[in-house]
């Protein structure tokens, strides 16, 4: 590992308290080429955990408030005419940046969330036909709300898929909350400056070499029997699409960089399959009836498939 990224997580987590794993699993997406979906509930540091990585990276970053009377071209940008030169002028949106934050993107219709779906899988935005190529280093994290229903929209299951992650911000322990009140209440919070780690180009070379590290056969095979596996359980209603297979390989491959290894191990597939499939498979009807969740069907899969010496 580069030590730029070890300084950057470092950082990252001085920053961003109580939420260490998940710090490095969105760092690992972004590595990855991926995109992620954050939910946990209004005031546990979506927001921030998002925008200081977009800091520390160097890059730009837009947030949209997603509302129901959101637009698809509130997003994307839109053709407007200009009476002075005569001519229409493309106006685009906040779309066009390095990291954007889709906050609370079950609020909007079904049409305004299907704007982001030609970014997210091909990195260019159509705008009156006219198509237009976005950054190289894009990344959409999307925030849900667990525990609020009422006037939001359920993500559909192919744009569900879109995302790499899915990642479930908990509450911090009682000496990681009272370290973050003494933070706020001291004032060391909000003036505390945080300053780029990497530049764009830099991060692009590490993104590179994270696609060099090692996927040997055996471990590939392991991930595959993983993805195969969820369509053959009784358990399951709807298993892990060919994409689930490759958001796994890849998001192994970033999590073995940012461990400091140039190969991909078993245990580096465990700890990413979790947060790659939650969100990705749907259980039977009588898997749900007996209180069961995906978070327990998905270990137990883990653990029924043979580990590859």
């Amino acid at each position: 590992m580069k030590p730029e990224l070890a300084t950057l997580l470092e950082k990252y987590e001085q920053r961003i308290l109580g939420q260490n794993n998940n710090i490095k699993l969105l760092l690992a997406a972004v590595l990855s080429g991926g995109h992620v979906l954050l939910e946990g509930v209004p005031g546990t540091g979506k927001t921030q955990m998002v925008k200081t990585l977009s800091t520390l990276i160097g890059g730009m970053f837009h947030r949209i408030q997603f509302t129901p009377d959101l637009l698809p071209s509130d997003i994307t940008g839109s053709s407007i005419y200009n009476m002075k030169e005569g001519v229409f002028e493309t106006l685009k949106g906040p779309i066009f940046t390095n990291i954007l934050l889709a906050d609370e993107i079950n609020r909007t219709p079904a049409k305004t969330q299907a704007a982001l779906l030609e970014a997210m899988e091909e990195k260019q935005v159509t705008i009156q036909g006219e198509t237009f190529q976005l950054d190289e280093v894009f990344f959409v994290v999307a925030t849900q709300n667990p525990i609020e229903f009422e006037g939001t929209y359920p993500l559909p299951e192919a744009q569900q898929d879109r995302f790499l992650f899915k990642l479930q911000i908990a509450f911090p322990t009682m000496e990681e909350e009272t370290a973050v009140l003494k933070q706020v209440i001291e004032n060391k919070y909000n003036h505390a400056t945080v300053e780029p780690v990497l530049d764009l180009e830099t991060f692009l070379s590490i993104r590179k070499k994270i696609q060099e590290i090692t996927l040997s056969e055996s471990v590939l095979d392991y991930i595959m029997q993983i993805v195969r596996k969820t369509r053959e359980t009784d358990s399951i209603r709807f298993g892990a699409s060919t994409r689930a297979g490759i958001s796994i390989a890849k998001a192994a491959q970033a999590w073995a960089y940012i461990s400091g290894r140039n190969y991909v191990t078993p245990d580096d597939v465990k700890i990413v399959t979790k947060p790659a499939l939650r969100h990705r498979i749907q259980l039977s009807p009588h898997t749900e009836l007996e209180g069961a969740t995906v978070e327990q069907i998905v270990e137990e899969l883990v653990g029924a498939v043979p580990v590859p010496r």
